[in-house]
């Protein structure tokens, strides 16, 4: 395997490297990203719908703070809603996975991490000397190259770790991304024969939110990458299927506390480095 050449190095003197040909695990994205021109990392990091893994491999921790608490972590597992998070570091030299929550809870015991409390979670803790081990495996690599095949090793040996998803609880969550979160909790209990209450129960269970919330998130995320190109906020909210403007204003302020407009800046500068 080899990493991609560094097509990009990112204009803001980030170095970032992704394994060529993608990665033999369906839902799973990595990369790797190294602070080029010691610039430094400070980013507010907006809610995805995957669950996101960060092993920093500097000689410096993260800065993680989240509302009032603070923290200095060198690995982080962050599940579908983040928070209000801002993540702050110097000399950033880390590797990041992205799963869908689908692989994560089957694959890291690292989803629900919160319960929708949008809390990052310390994976030192988590795994152990395992995660100690992996971090000293990966710094000693020698390239980019070796990292990803490291991280691969390290999932494939996890694989099946975690308990088994309910079939419906998975069906469920990719018919919620294949509508790109336009859809009826109604008509998704009726498709698997639950009650709706019981399939907020599991799904919330094992997926770490309700289906409706589950739904907003998809649907922000998808209106988070048309307002970064700079796509007008009327354009977006009509594609994303949102009633109107103050629809997305109101999911936006909720998942991001901010505008629309003021997404927009922030995710130009910030183009997703954790």
């Amino acid at each position: 395997m080899e990493a991609d050449p560094p097509e990009a190095w990112a204009p803001t003197g980030w170095e970032v490297a992704r394994p060529v040909g993608g990665v033999p695990f369906a839902g799973v994205e990595m990369a790797g990203f190294r602070d080029r021109d010691a610039l430094g990392l400070d980013a507010r990091v907006l809610p995805h719908p995957v669950v996101t893994v960060v092993l920093e491999l500097g000689e410096d921790p993260l800065n993680v703070e989240e509302a009032d608490d603070k923290r200095e972590l060198r690995s982080i597992g962050g599940g579908l809603s983040l928070g209000r998070t801002r993540i702050r570091g110097r000399g950033i030299d880390c590797v990041e996975i992205r799963l869908s929550p689908v692989t994560a809870y089957a694959t890291l015991d690292v989803s629900p991490p919160d319960r929708e409390g949008g809390a990052v979670i310390d994976l030192a803790h988590l795994w152990g000397r395992q995660e100690a081990l992996l971090r000293e495996q990966l710094w000693a690599a020698p390239d980019w190259a070796g990292r990803f095949a490291l991280l691969e090793e390290f999932l494939a040996e996890r694989l099946g770790a975690g308990a088994a998803m309910d079939p419906e609880v998975m069906a469920a969550w990719r018919h919620i991304v294949a509508r790109q979160g336009q859809v009826r909790v109604g008509d998704l209990a009726a498709s698997c024969g639950w009650s709706r209450k019981r399939l907020w129960s599991r799904f919330g269970a094992q997926i770490g939110m309700t289906p409706k919330r589950a739904a907003m998130l998809v649907r922000f995320d998808r209106a988070v990458r048309g307002l970064s190109t700079g796509r007008d906020t009327a354009e977006v909210a009509s594609a994303c299927g949102y009633a109107d403007q103050p629809h997305l204003h109101r999911d936006v302020r909720h998942f991001a506390a901010c505008t629309p407009a003021e997404l927009s800046l922030s995710t130009g500068e910030h183009s997703s480095k954790t």
